[in-house]
Parts: structure tokens; sequence; C-alpha cells
């Protein structure tokens, strides 16, 4: 197999080497408790000006023009509407390396790559703006990567991912959505595997009980879950031609990343590690690519009927 031309010597892991050979079955000792809310990167402020002239100008110029009427001014030009930002969130990172793949890849740099080239895609269109919840490998705590997205105001949450499962024969790709049930009994090991990330972190960071996730997954609004079921929509129709996917590709469960209450969240599963076909599709740019153009796909699926103008 040829190496990946993402990422330098280190990207992946080839196989044969261990998890504690790459030392990260081993705290790190650079890594101390997280402080969550120094991750948190403030959106940018809207910028407000007060109103050019009062009465002692209005005064003024009628005293320059004499007689003369004054005229309102010319309307040069509407301003164009702003753009919609999407969040896109690679999974894990830092201490957290996710999935490790049937040959000893990992999961979060997958994840990175695949996100930094749907980015890429986005950008491309000149429809969108773009932002994620992390561009190099460090660990975002569950709710920092959710409150980024509030901050950033964005329109739509895509958290990547490429997780394992037991079962080394299931392949294929899939999208979730948050609820307050597993559709199925994987969904909801995958959901419980997602959710315990923030163990990495150390106890500032550690995840809620599952009675305080039930009320937090009460306050997703019947709009956003709208919105995120359209998303999950668009990402099976854009995936069927060219991404294999798993039997029912829409699935739900209560992940706690995707229990935005204001912003439509979809989590994707690339495919598995755990699947060794999968997993070498995966370490491939250019499949990564493919899967990045089938999302991009989706997302200008969402946003055409969402109404906002965008074509399909």
């Amino acid at each position: 197999m040829t190496s990946d031309p993402v990422k330098t010597d280190g990207f992946f892991l080839m196989a044969g080497r261990s998890a504690r050979t790459a030392g990260l079955l081993a705290p790190h000792s650079a890594n101390t408790s997280l402080n969550r809310r120094g991750l948190l990167v403030a959106g940018a402020g809207l910028i407000t000006g007060g109103v050019l002239g009062g009465a002692a100008q209005a005064a003024g110029a009628a005293h320059h023009t004499g007689s003369q009427s004054l005229h309102a001014p010319a309307i040069i030009g509407k301003a164009q509407p702003t753009l919609p930002l999407v969040m896109l969130d690679p999974g894990h990172g830092g201490k957290d390396p996710g999935a490790i793949g049937y040959s000893g890849t990992y999961e979060k740099y997958v994840a990175e790559a695949a996100a930094a080239e749907l980015r890429q895609q986005l950008l491309a269109t000149g429809r969108y703006r773009v932002a994620m919840t992390r561009t190099s490998d460090h660990f975002v705590p569950l709710d920092g990567r959710v409150e980024l997205a509030q901050q950033h105001g964005a329109s739509l949450f895509i958290s990547m991912h490429a997780d394992a499962l037991h079962n080394a024969g299931v392949r294929g790709a899939s999208v979730y959505t948050h609820s307050h049930g597993a559709s199925d009994s994987q969904t909801a090991d995958l959901a419980k595997t997602e959710n315990s990330a923030d163990r990495y972190g150390g106890p500032l960071v550690q995840g809620a009980s599952p009675e305080v996730q039930q009320i937090l997954a009460s306050l997703v609004t019947e709009e956003a879950r709208r919105g995120s079921a359209h998303m999950a929509s668009a990402v099976v129709s854009s995936f069927q031609s060219r991404i294999n996917l798993l039997p029912h590709p829409h699935r739900h469960a209560a992940f706690a990343v995707l229990k935005s209450a204001q912003i439509p969240s979809v989590l994707v599963e690339m495919g598995f590690m755990s699947n060794r076909l999968d997993e070498a599709a995966l370490r491939q740019a250019g499949h990564r690519a493919m899967v990045a153009g089938a999302m991009c796909t989706a997302v200008n699926r969402y946003f055409a009927s969402a109404g906002v103008g965008l074509a399909g």
C-alpha cells in the first residue's frame, strides 16, 4: 500500500505497530487537565456604527445650499446576505485516538483529513463560510464542540467519524441524528462509545450523567430536529450512488455532540475502522475526496431545501 499524501510520516500507523508502541495507551506527560473554556474561540462580533448626521449637520447643510432642496442619498446597492456557516467537527483528537483500525490506523487522523477535504470543497463553491472544531491533533471536549458551533452562529453542524464495532464484518457509511432512544442496539453502542470521549479530558470535562443528558436532549427544538432529519436524508441520497452504505443508513441515538438546541446537527460515520476494507479505503486520499464530494452535494441539497436560494 502506498503512503498517504495527506500526512507526513506518522500520520497513519502501519500494520504491526501497536497502540502501546505509538504511545496512545499511556497518558502523555504534557497533557494536563483541560480548561474547556480555554479551547473555545469567541465568534466574530457584529460591528455597529452610529448614524452619521445630526441636527447641527442638517442645519449646516441647509445654510450652505441656501434655497436648494435637499435630496435623499443615492442607494448604491443592496448588501449581500451573509453566507451560512457550516461547522465541521473532526471526531476525537489529541490524547483521544478514537477507534484504532484493523491495521493500526487512528480514527482521529482519518476524521481530520476528511474534514479538511470537505472544508476545501465547501469553500470552493463560494456558497458557505466554514469553521472547524479543531484543525490539528488536539483534544476538544464534547460540550466544547457544541459551544463552538453556537458561538460561531453555525447554520449546520457536521461531526465526522470512522468508528469500530465488535463485528469486523460490518462495513459501510451511515448518518446519525439525535433522539432520546437509539434506533438499534448497534447505534446505542456507538453512542455510548462516542459519549465517553470526555474521559480523556479529566474531571473538569467529564460527561454529564444519563439523567442530565436526557434533560438536555429534551431541549433540542423541533425545528433543529427537522433540519437534522433533512440533512441526514440529503447525506443518504448523496452517498447512495458513490459510497457503500449500511442497511437503514439513517439512524438515531442520544449522541452528546448532537445536542444543540438551535443548530441542525448530524454525525456521519464514513465507514468502520474495524473492517479492513473500510479502513483501507479511508486511508486513501482519493476515497476521502469522494466522501467529501458526496458530503458537499448533501450540504448543497440541504440548504436548497431549506429555501435559502442555493442550487443543489
